[in-house]
């Protein structure tokens, strides 16, 4: 269990002796893991705690208030995910104008040394940081140097030729993209939120749906996806085929996330879940009645069937390799 920071009343004393990797780690991506288990890695040799410095609000919230910022993660998913890499203290920085306006050699001193007690600082090679970005990598180095803290250089990861941000990933599912997504996260791409009534029209005349309500800022593009569902409350798990979009068969006018799932809903409806969408399957359209579209979701449904029974076929394989398959 990780220690978590909000201040830097809170964490001053208590922080360090630590190692330090530090950025907004929105999406906690697999270039992000890397920092955080390179972190991991040193402060077991030496024997030091390791650290995660993060800002909330992110950034370009306080700086650039009049552009939209969507975010993959709130603030809690990032803390959950950065302590499943294996951190040992958090910290979640308030960023205020303040902050932003901190020199290089100021941050260094009064946040990393002072606050953090680091002893030695995770960066990527391309780590910007201080009032206007005006530190670099070398200045970082310097200041350990003079502050008695090492400093570790990472590079940036890249998957197929591309190199990992949270704008990428951000990109890649809001244009339905969710399996490339998932690989750059490292896991499926989520939402998660309280199933709602809907208009009764899907078991009626369609098929019956869990609707999804979510405070998610990032959405994948309208269409058709794989996915499963697991309710938050109990684990409970179904592979399932959802829909997001606007319902244009029936003229709907709001979003909505509606998960058909492909076993049997045993136990109660589900109050919470989360949805994790593995591969896009075609965009939403307009049919012509009801009976038109229940064909062609049943066809959906068989093209799901078979990508699980895939996957269940691949996870029996002796040699197969455990970790993500979102494809």
């Amino acid at each position: 269990m990780s220690q978590l920071f909000r201040t830097a009343e809170e964490a001053r004393g208590q922080f360090g002796p630590s190692v330090v990797t530090m950025g907004n780690f929105d999406g906690v991506h697999i270039g992000h893991r890397h920092l955080v288990e390179t972190a991991c890695e040193i402060a077991r040799e030496r024997g030091w705690a390791s650290g995660v410095l993060t800002f909330d609000p992110h950034p370009r919230r306080v700086l650039l208030p009049g552009q939209p910022t969507y975010l993959l993660t709130t603030l809690e998913e990032r803390v959950a995910h950065l302590e499943s890499l294996g951190a040992q203290r958090i910290m979640t920085m308030p960023f205020t104008r303040a902050v932003a306006q901190l020199t290089p050699e100021e941050f260094v001193q009064k946040v990393l040394s002072e606050t953090l007690g680091a002893r030695a600082v995770v960066v990527g090679d391309n780590f910007r940081f201080g009032h206007r970005q005006a530190g670099t990598c070398e200045t970082l180095k310097e200041l350990g140097g003079k502050l008695g803290f090492e400093v570790h250089f990472v590079p940036q990861v890249r998957y197929r030729g591309d190199a990992v941000s949270s704008s990428l990933v951000r990109r890649l599912i809001q244009r339905g993209a969710v399996a490339r997504a998932g690989r750059l996260l490292g896991r499926c791409y989520a939402l998660t939120g309280q199933v709602v009534k809907g208009q009764g029209i899907g078991s009626k005349q369609t098929v019956p749906t869990l609707n999804l309500a979510t405070d998610a800022e990032v959405l994948p593009a309208k269409g058709v996806y794989i996915t499963s569902v697991t309710d938050l409350a109990d684990g409970r798990q179904w592979p399932s085929i959802t829909n997001v979009g606007m319902r244009p068969t029936f003229d709907g006018t709001a979003l909505t996330i509606e998960s058909y799932l492909l076993t049997a809903l045993e136990g109660g409806t589900p109050e919470g879940i989360r949805v994790e969408f593995r591969r896009w399957v075609r965009e939403e359209r307009k049919f012509a009645d009801a009976g038109e579209l229940r064909t062609q979701i049943l066809k959906d449904v068989g093209r799901a069937r078979a990508y699980w029974r895939r996957v269940q076929r691949l996870e029996r394989r002796p040699a197969a390799k455990a970790g993500f398959r979102p494809d």
